[in-house]
């Protein structure tokens, strides 16, 4: 995706199988409600990954995931 806004579709994405969050979210879609910021940009160099994606499920859960893990969904 190239911008990822509040309010956004997504579907989450995590192409690492052996990932803890793989089975739980992979395919998932959801609503961005917030974008949070970190310091993990200063580690990578990059200011992007210091965004974190606040993302609601259709089931009601939220979990944060980073710029990577998103893609555009699938409806």
């Amino acid at each position: 995706m190239e911008q990822i806004t509040q309010g956004d579709r997504v579907r989450v994405d995590i192409p690492d199988e052996s990932d803890i969050d793989y089975e739980r979210f992979h395919g998932q879609h959801g609503t961005v409600i917030s974008i949070l910021r970190d310091d993990a940009g200063t580690v990578t160099g990059d200011d992007q990954d210091s965004q974190l994606y606040r993302v609601e499920f259709d089931s009601g859960e939220t979990m944060d995931f980073r710029r990577h893990d998103l893609r555009p969904p699938i409806e």
